[in-house]
């Protein structure tokens, strides 16, 4: 389990890749402290499981469905990543339950100055966008951020001073792809609804939870 929080800005050192898998070597400063093999760090917001760690660097292999779920099968040497360490038991839990295991990719498709913040407008398929609402949780390359807006095609969040300085967000380019991983809690009602629509004879809506006063 993640915050969203990102400790470190890592730099991809070497990929290798067959037809079935891949592996990361990624040059990082701190992140690796502590690390043991067999940890969990999130790689733009990817749980992946470090294989090997040094002083300056740390391996993870990828699977296949990670290449294609994720952003990180279009890195190159030298592509920085946005890194945080598992969660300890014992630590703040300052942004939001990221489990690591992304739903999909967005396209940055604006960037609109907004007093002291920016927001970001990002593109999305529909399921996506079904499991997003207004004032909810959103990880985007890891990022622990707010939903401002959902709209038929695109939702967009604000990043303030603080997270830009902390984040290579705002480094995209209009047109580059983030990884996106929604709030687990919208997907167990989604899917909580849409058992219940398929077995009863009237199925559960808000209109009906209404009726029945929740």
């Amino acid at each position: 389990m993640f915050t969203g929080l990102i400790e470190e800005i890592g730099y991809i050192e070497k990929i290798t890749s067959q037809n079935s898998s891949g592996q990361l070597l990624i040059h990082a400063k701190t992140i690796q402290e502590g690390t043991k093999l067999g940890d969990s760090i999130a790689v733009n917001g990817v749980c992946l499981t470090v294989t090997n760690v040094t002083k300056t660097s740390f391996t993870a292999d990828v699977m296949p469905e990670t290449l294609k779920r994720s952003n990180l099968g279009k890195m190159q040497k030298g592509s920085p990543v946005h890194l945080e360490r598992a969660m300890a038991a014992n630590g703040r839990f300052g942004g939001h339950m990221v489990s690591g295991h992304i739903d999909g990719t967005g396209i940055i498709s604006g960037k609109k100055q907004e007093g002291n913040a920016i927001r970001l407008f990002i593109t999305a398929d529909t399921p996506l966008l079904r499991q997003m609402i207004e004032k909810g949780s959103i990880a985007i390359d890891g990022v622990s951020l707010t939903v401002i807006s959902v709209e038929q095609s695109q939702f967009s969040v604000g990043i303030i001073p603080h997270t830009s300085t902390q984040t290579i967000l705002l480094d995209k380019k209009i047109g580059d792809s983030v990884n996106l991983e929604t709030d687990v809690i919208a997907k167990y009602i989604q899917r909580f609804f849409e058992n219940n629509s398929q077995h009863q004879e009237k199925p559960l809506t808000l209109e009906f939870l209404r009726e029945n006063g929740f």
